[in-house]
């Protein structure tokens, strides 16, 4: 998938402009980075496009530790990062998690990569992870 693909689904999907969707994209990305380990993050960057992938390892650190968070502070993160409401940032997850799935060829959320993705994740963020997949992405 290209670059600038995944963040026009994403501006389509969330009703926001081009730039508000690279913003959120990044948001999402960032905090989703920091909960899986260096290796699993080196390891999905390499199937990322190159925009993602820049996004994905902005500021990251090989020897850094994984954020052990759950939703409510996920999803806290995420409104700060992006400036938006916490029930947008809820919705905005949902869609850019689904867009990594499509990247990762993934229709359930549990094949391929994103199956490395889902399982670092903890119970509450799995079940969104889940819920994505039944976003109509195209």
């Amino acid at each position: 998938m290209q670059d600038d693909k995944f963040i026009n689904s994403v501006a389509r999907l969330l009703s926001v402009s081009r730039d508000q969707a690279t913003k959120i994209t990044a948001a999402v990305l960032c905090e989703l980075r920091g909960r899986l380990t260096p290796k699993e993050t080196a390891d999905a960057a390499a199937q990322m496009p190159q925009e993602l992938k820049r996004m994905w390892m902005a500021d990251d650190s090989p020897d850094r530790k994984v954020r052990r968070i759950h939703r409510s502070e996920f999803i806290r993160e995420i409104s700060e990062r992006a400036e938006i409401q916490e029930a947008e940032a809820a919705h905005a997850v949902k869609v850019v998690f689904r867009g990594l799935q499509e990247v990762f060829q993934s229709p359930t959320g549990q094949e391929r990569e994103a199956w490395d993705i889902y399982s670092q994740l903890p119970m509450d963020l799995k079940k969104i992870w889940l819920d994505a997949s039944r976003i109509q992405w195209k």
